[in-house]
């Protein structure tokens, strides 16, 4: 697997090359700003791109803007968004383009290194992993009329975990329950939120991009 990571803070950049390095991943090329890592991803045409949202000049949101045009120009490349704090409109802005091999974490996750390196690796594969924390927020502001409102809370849990980019045998073992319980929770979730079988695959995704109220705009 092949990296590239835009962190201006150098310590936290080298640290995390070297946790890559030791779990067998390279980083073919790093920056401190945003505007760099367009020009890194169209050279090394990476496998993942970790971007922290704050950067200079303003440190506010440059970071998951240049995210945002490097999904926009080169089409399909894996993201992962590190943040310093909870902040669900850089979830829901970078996920509404599309959820598939996009994650969002907390800085302080790079320090669970068998999680991050797990988390590093769903999202190269076209997975989607969001942090608890923002789930949890979300969860807490649900509106009225939302039709994750439908969902029994064992579901909510299920929907949740599938957030965090799981599989059906991980949330099995995160809920202590078979898989056949899982399946079945997750066929629910689909009727309850109108996703037919005909959109196939697509329906976790689009379960994801409803739990994060992105779905229909």
């Amino acid at each position: 697997m092949r990296v590239v990571i835009a962190e201006d803070s150098v310590l936290l950049r080298e640290g995390i090359v070297r946790l890559l390095e030791d779990a067998g991943i390279e980083t073919v090329g790093t920056v401190g700003d945003g505007p760099g890592l367009l020009g890194l991803v169209r050279e090394h045409r990476p496998d993942l791109a970790i971007v922290d949202v704050r950067m200079p000049p303003s440190f506010t949101d440059e970071g998951l803007r240049a995210a945002l045009k490097v999904r926009e120009a080169v089409p399909g490349t894996p993201i992962l968004v590190l943040s310093q704090y909870v902040e669900e409109r850089y979830a829901t802005d970078l996920i509404g383009g599309g959820a598939e091999g996009v994650g969002y974490l907390l800085k302080e996750r790079v320090s669970d290194i068998a999680e991050f390196i797990d988390a590093v690796r769903r999202i190269a594969a076209g997975g989607t992993v969001i942090d608890p924390e923002v789930i949890g927020q979300l969860l807490g502001r649900r509106r009225s009329g939302d039709p994750l409102q439908d969902l029994t809370p064992r579901e909510q849990e299920v929907l949740a975990l599938m957030a965090q980019g799981r599989s059906n045998g991980a949330i099995a073992g995160e809920l202590v329950v078979t898989e056949g319980a899982v399946e079945k929770h997750i066929s629910n979730i689909f009727a309850k939120l109108g996703l037919q079988p005909a959109q196939g695959g697509h329906r976790r995704v689009m379960a994801v991009l409803a739990y994060l109220g992105r779905a229909g705009g």
